[in-house]
């Protein structure tokens, strides 16, 4: 995440700002909007040391004991699971016809049929408060998808979203990008000349993996022919320099420039939310590229808002570590502080009851499914480069929920010592929580609220016979709305009744947060016969 510009933090008469700020820099998959420089959740004192599939195809991953060696071979006896066949204020708007964003590397919105938003609605009543990260048994290795045109949306829906496990899809389903064709020369590495001649003066941002800062690694910002440079120099000194192991990491391309032909994005991962809502505000969005040497890497973390991501290698191979939810809690020190390496010698010292990681290696033009809260660590075993999204949707949203509670715990933990002296602490802990993670309870209710609005219109119009039903074409149907209407309304009857919710002043929020949640409830008793 960046770190040229840690902002103050003002709460009352008390300031916060390095070097008063005790901090946690949690590594994540992309930094919050507005993108802090630390993520920190700040209170008086020192800063902490410390940071609080087809059956005949090969195994492509195994639990492996934890190793400082990332280019360790994989050995498995085992099969593969068979793959199943089935921030500003929002303007208040009217909600707008729900189409595929017409922005460049976008593909087509999901369709859902009725028996696939039934076998979901069921799935979550029997969740019964449970956390959906962690209602499925661990695999024991993570399935690889070999051909599109034998996998659907709702064999991934069933076989991997809902149940909230990893997979690797195979290079076929990439074989089309621009990306794949432009970016990468004959012999499969990066194609330098391309990038310079069409992205060369563009300023994107840079970690530095040698150098550890808190749970991240420091960032600074060049133009990408000044990173290109490093890179060639990089590897004409045998993968070394005195500058270290710089990482591009997090650049906006769709954003910051045009990114005509560069990716499409597979229909699996097209119930969007997060994307949806920073394009609809048209502020930022969650869609990189990586770029980076044999060597570079990205320190152990889970992604942003417990979001899913997708990655997918244009050129180059990756490892990655897999755990699953819960699991990271066996890694924690004394300190309660996760790892920032989990192949440091010194980590299997302290987790004794860890059981090993999922491994995955990804080839070129393989596509990794990282699911919702599972922690994981990722090295560069070549020259790579990578096309990466977080996202939030139906199935994930309850974890979205739940990490912004914790967040707000955290902050009022740290600041519980002015709770009675300061005037409006409540509203300090959201301002710090937005300045922390990019969001606080305000924001998520907006983040619902354009989402179910975006909805509403495709419930409210006919439909004729069979239209929705089964379809996976541009337009996003009545059966996934009416499910996303659905769990939209379960997280926000639980979000107007949480205490600090309704300590905010939303008598400017229109809807009325009450009144949003009646309408929806109303929607969701009337679309259980659609």
């Amino acid at each position: 995440m960046p770190t040229a510009s840690t902002p103050e933090v003002v709460l009352g008469s008390i300031s916060f700002s390095p070097p008063r700020l005790k901090c946690w820099a949690v590594c994540q998959s992309r930094d919050p909007v507005p993108p802090p420089a630390l993520r920190v959740v700040a209170a008086l004192g020192t800063p902490s040391p410390s940071a609080t599939s087809s059956p005949r195809q090969p195994l492509r991953s195994q639990q492996t004991p934890l190793s400082s060696d990332p280019q360790k071979p994989l050995h498995s006896l085992a099969e593969p699971r068979p793959v199943s066949p089935a921030t500003a204020p929002l303007p208040s708007a009217p909600p707008q016809s729900l189409k595929a964003p017409a922005l460049h590397g976008r593909g087509a919105w999901p369709g859902m049929d009725r028996e696939t938003r039934i076998f979901a609605e069921s799935h979550f009543r029997g969740l019964r408060g449970r956390l959906p990260c962690r209602a499925f048994p661990t695999p024991d290795h993570v399935d690889f998808i070999e051909k599109p045109d034998s996998f659907s949306y709702t064999d991934f829906f069933k076989g991997y979203l809902l149940p909230n496990v990893p997979c690797v899809f195979s290079n076929a389903f990439t074989e089309g990008w621009g990306s794949r064709r432009h970016w990468v020369t004959p012999s499969g590495k990066p194609d330098f000349d391309y990038l310079l001649r069409n992205y060369g003066n563009v300023v994107v941002p840079v970690a530095n993996c040698g150098v550890q800062e808190y749970n991240s690694n420091p960032k600074e910002y060049m133009p990408l022919r000044d990173y290109i440079s490093y890179w060639k120099e990089f590897i004409q000194q045998d993968y070394s320099s005195p500058r270290g192991c710089l990482y591009l990491k997090d650049w906006h391309l769709c954003r910051d420039s045009s990114a005509e032909g560069v990716f499409t994005l597979p229909v699996y991962f097209s119930s969007d939310w997060l994307n949806e809502y920073w394009d609809y505000l048209d502020v930022d969005d969650y869609r990189f590229i990586y770029m980076g040497p044999t060597g570079t890497w990205s320190p152990f973390h889970a992604d942003i808002f417990r979001s899913f991501s997708w990655s997918v290698n244009i050129c180059g191979r990756k490892k990655w570590l897999f755990f699953p939810p819960g699991q990271e809690e066996a890694l924690r020190d004394c300190h309660g502080s996760l790892p920032y390496d989990v192949t440091a010698p010194t980590v299997p010292d302290s987790c004794q009851h860890c059981s090993p990681p999922l491994e995955v290696m990804q080839e070129a033009g393989e596509m990794v499914f990282v699911p919702s809260g599972w922690h994981h660590q990722v090295h560069n075993l070549e020259d790579t480069i990578s096309i990466n999204h977080n996202w939030v949707n139906g199935c994930n949203l309850a974890n979205m929920w739940h990490f912004l509670q914790q967040e707000l715990q955290a902050v009022q933990q740290e600041v519980s010592e002015w709770r009675d002296t300061m005037p409006d602490w409540h509203h300090h802990c959201q301002v710090i929580m937005k300045s922390c993670s990019g969001i606080n309870f305000k924001e998520f209710y907006h983040f619902l609220k354009v989402i179910a609005e975006r909805r509403l219109p495709l419930l409210a119009k006919e439909t004729g016979p069979g239209e929705g039903e089964g379809n996976e074409g541009p337009g996003l149907g009545p059966q996934q709305a009416a499910f996303d209407i659905g769990r939209i309304a379960e997280v926000l009857a639980s979000l107007v009744a949480h205490p600090d919710f309704q300590r905010l002043d939303t008598g400017v929020f229109s809807p009325q947060p009450e009144d949003l949640l009646q309408q929806l409830e109303e929607i969701v008793a009337a679309a259980a016969s659609l």
